[in-house]
C-alpha cells in the first residue's frame, strides 16, 4: 500500500508539475560547496556537536558529518549549518 502511495504521489507531481519534494514531502538539501548545508523539511534535530548533525525526517534521518560545525539558522523545520562537511548520508530506519 505504501508503495502504491508513492507511485501515485510522483505521477501527481509530475502531472501537476509540482516539485516532489512538496507533493512527497521530502526534505530539500542545499549544499554551497563544503561549507554551507540548508536543509528544509526535516522534522526535528536529533545530535547536534561540532562533527555530527543528525536530522529526523519523515522517513529516516540524514546525517551529516564533517568539523568545525555551527548552526546559523534553525527554524522549525529549516535549519542552515555552516563547517566543514565531509559526508552527507540518509539513514533508511
Amino acid at each position: 500500500m505504501k508503495k502504491w502511495r508513492q507511485q501515485v504521489k510522483k505521477w501527481l507531481a509530475n502531472q501537476l508539475e509540482l516539485p516532489a519534494d512538496v507533493i512527497m514531502d521530502l526534505p530539500r538539501i542545499t549544499m554551497i560547496g563544503h561549507i554551507h548545508i540548508y536543509i528544509e523539511n526535516h522534522r526535528g534535530l536529533l545530535t547536534f556537536s561540532d562533527k555530527e548533525l543528525r536530522l529526523l525526517l519523515k522517513q529516516g534521518q540524514l546525517l551529516v558529518r564533517g568539523d568545525e560545525f555551527v548552526i546559523k539558522t534553525i527554524l522549525p523545520e529549516e535549519i542552515l549549518l555552516e563547517g566543514k562537511i565531509q559526508q552527507v548520508v540518509y539513514l533508511d530506519q
